[in-house]
């Protein structure tokens, strides 16, 4: 994958252009200071760990799960209601849908 990375000048604001997929892609960077752990800092920098690629990695995946749980949070009453549903008239795929290993189609 081909990444060029630009910086506007005097904006502190990055922005990295990613060919994926067969197209670019843009990210915008903003710079921002973090306080870290001094030993794990010098550790990392000896092994020449990119601290801020983990960073951004954790941020994306914190966020993505917060994303989630959030998103699950809001559509637990939706889920019960569908629970329910089921559970009063059975679900509606029952007659197609069978245990693991068995067919799902009717020969």
């Amino acid at each position: 994958m081909r990444q060029h990375t630009y910086l506007t000048p005097g904006s502190g604001i990055f922005m990295r252009y990613k060919w994926e997929h067969g197209a670019m892609r843009t990210a915008t960077k903003r710079k921002t200071s973090v306080t870290l752990d001094s030993a794990a800092l010098k550790a990392a920098k000896s092994l020449t760990i990119n601290v801020s690629a983990v960073a951004e990695a954790a941020l994306i995946k914190a966020v993505a799960d917060a994303r989630r749980k959030k998103w699950l949070a809001d559509n637990a009453s939706a889920f019960a209601a569908q629970s329910d549903c089921h559970a009063r008239s059975g679900h509606p795929l029952a007659k197609i849908i069978t245990a693991p290993g068995g067919s799902s189609r009717s020969r």
